[in-house]
């Protein structure tokens, strides 16, 4: 069964928003919140997905405990949602994404220009913002309101597919072979080379006769490739 905030509204109930959607939208955020109105930050930023009712602030939040909350922001006095937020439950392509404050967000609404600047040559297909070529829409309620033209858009989370896990592990294994200047940067320093002799051999090429323990570690021999620096003499008087 499909948990009520992830059900579609309307009659395609695969292709359709979210039930929490449209009421999220048309919320009013950043108000006293009226429950909490005589505490100190009662600013009403925050909105419960389960419960789909009014904006809540910081003070509501043990009462919605276990639900989906998310916060909104504020940018040049319209409503945000950072990206890392709200692309857990909805599919935002097609809408453009903006950095603020080195998040990356979405707006909630529609925001109309009244004038194009010049060389624009794409804009939202719903309030005719520009828009960078690869967008279609400028917020989150455009795409809403272009899916009754389009069938073909949809706010469902399509799910990955393991081609992202295995571009994770290529990353982090790689089969590259070494390269003349890997192969620099992993020489040992000082211009020196060191070979490892196991214990046994060592012990049979000496005069010793004693045995090594099991947990010896092996003996390292060093050979030098540059001559030893002479003793220092104290300059003359």
């Amino acid at each position: 069964m499909v948990s009520p905030m992830f059900s579609a509204a309307g009659g395609n109930r695969e292709m359709g928003p979210p039930l929490w959607l449209r009421p999220l939208l048309k919320t009013s955020f950043f108000v006293p919140c009226a429950v909490h109105g005589e505490s100190n930050k009662n600013e009403c930023n925050l909105y419960c997905l389960e419960c789909t009712g009014q904006a809540l602030c910081s003070y509501c939040l043990p009462e919605h405990k276990d639900h989906h909350v998310v916060q909104i922001r504020r940018s040049s006095y319209h409503n945000v949602i950072r990206v890392s937020e709200v692309s857990k439950f909805i599919d935002i392509s097609c809408i453009q994404t903006y950095i603020i404050n080195s998040a990356k967000i979405v707006f909630l609404n529609e925001r109309p220009q009244l004038r194009q600047g010049k060389g624009v040559t794409n804009t939202c297909e719903i309030c005719c913002r520009s828009l960078l070529d690869s967008f279609r829409f400028c917020s989150i309620g455009c795409k809403l309101e272009g899916m009754r033209t389009d069938p073909e858009l949809t706010f469902v989370l399509r799910p990955k597919s393991g081609r992202d896990s295995s571009l994770m592990l290529d990353s982090e294994y790689s089969d590259e072979p070494l390269t003349p200047r890997k192969l620099r940067k992993t020489a040992p320093p000082f211009g020196r080379s060191f070979i490892q002799i196991p214990a046994s051999a060592a012990t049979h090429s000496g005069n010793e006769s004693s045995s090594i323990s099991p947990g010896t570690p092996p003996i390292v021999v060093s050979y030098r490739t540059s001559p030893r620096k002479g003793v220092p003499h104290r300059a003359p008087f």
